[in-house]
């Protein structure tokens, strides 16, 4: 038997396999396939203070080896979210993380208040990724200030586990990761979607209505492993690593490289088992290479 557990401060995996936010919804989506308690955690979809109808259609886009969305943080606002959904989830035997979002530092504290009332939730994953409206726009994460900013103030607003999860979209990530840890992160998640766009040639128009959107899937799997082996190298706390990940060879790959936990996102649109099936993977790794912890994987690459 080999053990597949993993800790992120006060948050108890049973695998370090989780889903990631904005990819199955609010977990209920996969359970209409398999028992998800099997899961390591749940990233919900994310969600912000007030409903947001998202961005207008099209907005998904396939590409070459991957895939670009523009949906926009569609979701019905923190408060519904209380009254209807977390009512049927909660009882899943396995962590729900909320994904949350602002685009001022009070709305980001104000869901964060919110949720740090629910028992049944005991982590968040803070999306900086979002624009500052009191900025022009510009993204929480892609300057160390705004990112100290918003990391610090929701630190003082929440009690549990905090992840805060980290755009590519920056020069240098792991400067970033360093001054959320600074402010109090207990771990960071890497990295979100990159800005892509795609055009219909013959039509002479964007595939997207928003013109640009985030590249994700297997394209942009080795920058992100790059980045997660960059941010682990310069930051104490736990490191989470996804982008293009869509076996259990990907998984390894992103462990060795520094991650202690993965999150799978864009296989899930292919086949919602692929998280099931890199948990078994990891098992039959192990086993073969006879390492009976998970943990001895982290940041083991041989240079």
């Amino acid at each position: 038997m080999v053990n597949l557990a993993v800790k992120i401060k006060d948050l108890e995996l049973k695998n370090p396999v989780m889903t990631a936010s904005g990819t199955s919804g609010f977990g209920e989506e996969l359970a209409d396939f398999y028992d998800v308690d099997k899961l390591g955690a749940i990233l919900l979809k994310g969600t912000t203070l007030r409903n947001r109808d998202g961005n207008p259609y099209p907005r998904m886009a396939e590409t070459a080896s991957g895939m670009l969305n523009a949906v926009g943080l569609q979701n019905k606002g923190i408060d519904y979210f209380i009254e209807n959904i977390y009512p049927r989830i909660k009882d899943y035997n396995t962590p729900l993380i909320v994904n949350v979002n602002g685009s001022t530092i009070e709305e980001y504290i104000e869901v964060t208040q919110r949720v740090n009332e629910l028992d049944k939730i005991p982590a968040i994953e803070l999306n900086i990724s979002c624009p500052n409206v009191k900025e022009g726009g510009m993204l929480f994460g892609t300057s160390c200030a705004s990112a100290e900013t918003v990391t610090r103030e929701v630190r003082k607003a929440y009690s549990k586990t905090l992840i805060v999860k980290l755009s590519p979209n920056v020069t240098d990530i792991a400067e970033i990761a360093r001054a959320v840890e600074s402010e109090g992160a207990d771990s960071v998640s890497l990295v979100n979607t990159f800005l892509g766009m795609a055009i219909d040639a013959e039509k002479r128009i964007p595939l997207l209505s928003t013109i640009t959107g985030g590249l994700s899937g297997p394209a942009i799997k080795p920058i992100a492993l790059r980045m997660v082996w960059q941010v682990s190298r310069a930051v104490k706390i736990p490191v989470i690593g996804m982008g293009g990940i869509m076996n259990a060879t990907d998984a390894i790959e992103f462990f060795l490289a520094g991650a202690t936990a993965i999150q799978v996102g864009t296989a899930i649109f292919r086949d919602p088992f692929t998280p099931l099936q890199i948990i078994d993977g990891l098992e039959d790794y192990l086993n073969r290479h006879q390492i009976d912890d998970i943990c001895k994987l982290v940041g083991a690459l041989k240079y």
